[in-house]
């Protein structure tokens, strides 16, 4: 296992290292942010001197020699709009970006598993039709198009929930976050419901999937011939069974949830790192694009090595096979 997870860890270290030089030169040799940051009546000199303070006057190879080093410490850079560095500015929009995501997650197993698992039971039927084709515009729909409809509906028609913004915030473990407050889930619906419909509509297919597959085991027929009802069968037998694959995936699509955030953030206003990521593209400023991009590759990489850890200790045959590759 040892074996496993170190060659498991080397492969994280390569695609990290891939994404430090992608990033660099896909964020640092696009635009010029000295034009935003100074006066368009600035004079040459001005510029000559907002170039040398932040080093853009060096060569590509000494600016891209500078990131790695400094990024091996941690330093980012510094956000040239906020004047703070650009990773704990975004350590501090991190919360807000987090509880959503993770609400979301949650809205997504609240309505999938059980969709699924009612498709799968009624496959055949025009119920389990209904539910699946109806996966296919969660699947379709575009984000923004959602969260829009959604304010149209509840938050302009009838006024059940806010639109925007983020709500009442309570601290804790110097955090603050909106979920442990009323006020503040009430800001949280719309939003994690948007970012919640795609991976509903996965859950309830994964689901869907998963409970045609338990049904035709030998031990739902046993439970079948002891006469217990279809309902306990499904609730204790088949869904026990078919959470650990939709585990797995869920936990593999949070990391996901967490990184493409950045529309149902925008359109809801929601003061997460999305939305500070637009910002920061629409003012040019490169060490919080950068910081954004490299802490949601480090998100990405924890979780997949977390998943494929606890994955392995599960089921041992993912290690035989890692070994044997």
């Amino acid at each position: 296992m040892l074996v496993f997870l170190l060659r498991r860890l080397a492969q994280s270290v390569f695609v990290l290292i891939a994404m430090m030089i992608v990033v660099f030169f896909g964020v640092y040799m696009i635009g010029n942010p000295v034009d935003i940051l100074i006066s368009p009546d600035a004079t040459p000199l001005e510029v000559e001197e907002t170039m040398a303070r932040f080093g853009f006057d060096q060569p590509v190879h000494i600016q891209f020699l500078k990131f790695i080093g400094n990024a091996l410490q941690g330093d980012l850079g510094r956000s040239f709009v906020h004047g703070e560095p650009a990773v704990q500015l975004i350590l501090s929009y991190m919360p807000a970006t987090l509880e959503l995501a993770l609400l979301g997650l949650i809205f997504s197993v609240m309505i999938g598993v059980p969709l699924g698992v009612y498709a799968g039971y009624k496959a055949d039927r025009w119920q389990g039709r209904a539910i699946m084709t109806g996966s296919i515009f969660g699947f379709s729909l575009p984000n923004f198009w959602v969260g829009m409809l959604l304010i149209l509906i509840f938050a302009v028609e009838l006024r059940w929930l806010p639109s925007t913004g983020r709500g009442e915030t309570v601290e804790v473990l110097g955090m603050r976050l909106s979920i442990f407050s009323a006020d503040g889930l009430q800001y949280m619906i719309l939003p994690a419901l948007t970012l919640a419909l795609y991976k509903a509509s996965l859950v309830t297919r994964l689901a869907r999937a998963g409970t045609q597959e338990a049904l035709m085991q030998d031990y739902v027929k046993f439970a079948r011939a002891k006469g217990l009802s279809e309902t306990r069968i499904l609730v204790v037998h088949v869904l026990k069974n078919i959470m650990i694959p939709i585990i797995t995936v869920l936990g593999l699509e949070l990391g996901s949830m967490i990184a493409f955030a950045v529309v149902t953030e925008t359109v809801f206003a929601w003061p997460g790192m999305g939305k500070l990521l637009i910002d920061s593209i629409t003012t040019l400023d490169r060490p919080v694009i950068v910081a954004y991009l490299m802490l949601t590759v480090i998100i990405f990489i924890i979780i997949n090595f977390t998943v494929d850890v606890i994955y392995t200790l599960l089921d041992p045959r993912v290690r035989v096979r890692g070994e044997a590759t």
